[in-house]
């Protein structure tokens, strides 16, 4: 198992990042080693398509819009588990995800994140997303 968690810092005491797509890092973790890299794609869709080139199956994270599900949908190779949408560090969340306390995601499930996400950020129609968070 091969995963990835967004977290808002270049440490290994972070907090997750709330937002999948803008995360600046993210933390894999492989055969209980914990690496924090650089997050070099822009928005969701491509931060999936990199995490599937390092061969991610399991991502955990609090907030995804439509479209890197999509993504993940049309891959079919990983899975999704949900942080909670507190405040969280990548150690509690470790805990938590090896004690099997996380939701693994289906499709209601992810509708739901999916609706919380766009309702928490009110789009015009020019589209520009300038989110101040």
């Amino acid at each position: 198992m091969k995963i990835a968690i967004p977290v808002k810092m270049n440490k290994l005491d972070s907090a997750v990042a709330p937002l999948f797509g803008k995360a600046k890092w993210f933390a894999i973790v492989e055969e209980g080693k914990i690496a924090i890299v650089q997050n070099p794609a822009q928005g969701g869709r491509a931060v999936i398509e990199w995490l599937n080139s390092l061969h991610i199956d399991t991502i955990i994270m609090q907030e995804m819009g439509a479209g890197p599900y999509e993504v993940i949908q049309q891959l079919g190779t990983m899975k999704l588990y949900h942080a909670g949408f507190e405040r969280i560090t990548l150690d509690r969340l470790l805990q938590d995800f090896q004690e099997n306390k996380l939701a693994l995601l289906d499709e209601v499930k992810m509708s739901e994140i999916i609706a919380k996400h766009e309702n928490a950020h009110t789009h015009t129609d020019d589209h520009h997303h300038n989110h101040t968070h």
